[in-house]
């Protein structure tokens, strides 16, 4: 089975957060990290490696950078690397960076493509449907658990009443949520071996995409404003002798403050 995990590099997601005079995230400023939700996606590609045989790549667009990301998703076990990277990508929005993202799946024909549910820095969550659609694939969206076997993939979605079974056939697409494993460490002996691992190369040109397509000149999405949220005020302490006092301390707080 072939198998294709796209992550992303994004700030750390304990780093205080600021924007630029293009109200563009600033990404200089701070440390970048493999994006958590990813990390979930690259350990379900690696359980599916190990219980039934699959060769797993990671994929991410990005600057030079993004590399340390593909390099700690290949310390964790992934077989070898493929990087995007070109300076007409800067400011790419959710579609562009799905779209270059499936021309570059493409030419690895995968199995299946695997997804975190949403990357930490936008939140969007886009990018896994419009990922499906650019490739012409099923999606399976937000999964909790997933079982690939015989030409098809099945997942568990959450629901309000217990979960939904969804499937589809293979080749298909598949986001998955933090509730779906928890990922490894990359081993000491992981990250030297990572060292050695193939990693290749795309520019725009060697995907044969046209540079207007991307970047912030080509999103179709633009941030207007932003506001920072107020810093949190102190708690109010009670302390009630029984479970009888403590109900009505809360109860009393909830009408004082109009929220019953």
């Amino acid at each position: 089975m072939n198998i294709v995990v796209c992550i992303k590099q994004v700030p750390d997601t304990t780093a205080e957060k600021k924007l630029d005079q293009e109200l563009r995230l600033d990404r200089t400023s701070v440390e970048n990290i493999l994006n958590p939700f990813d990390e979930y996606a690259v350990e379900e590609a690696l359980r599916i490696k190990e219980a039934q045989g699959a060769d797993v790549t990671v994929m991410a667009m990005g600057p030079e950078s993004a590399l340390d990301a593909i390099r700690k998703a290949l310390a964790m076990g992934a077989d070898k690397g493929v990087h995007v990277c070109d300076p007409a990508l800067a400011g790419s929005d959710a579609l562009a960076t799905a779209f270059v993202l499936s021309q570059a799946i493409r030419r690895l024909s995968p199995d299946l493509v695997l997804c975190g549910m949403e990357a930490t820095d936008s939140r969007t969550g886009q990018v896994p449907s419009a990922l499906a659609e650019y490739l012409g694939l099923p999606q399976l969206t937000w999964a909790n658990r997933l079982d690939v076997a015989t030409g098809k993939a099945t997942i568990q979605r959450a629901s309000d009443v217990g979960y939904d079974v969804v499937e589809a056939p293979l080749p298909a697409v598949v986001s998955v949520t933090k509730a779906i494993n928890e990922p490894r460490y990359p081993s000491l002996k992981g990250i030297m071996m990572a060292k050695r691992k193939e990693v290749v190369t795309y520019s725009l040109t060697e995907l044969g995409i046209d540079a207007a397509r991307v970047g912030k000149n080509a999103a179709r999405t633009t941030v207007l404003s932003f506001i920072v949220p107020p810093a949190r005020g102190k708690g109010q302490v009670t302390a009630p002798k029984t479970a009888a006092e403590a109900a009505v301390a809360i109860a009393d707080y909830l009408e004082r403050e109009k929220l019953l």
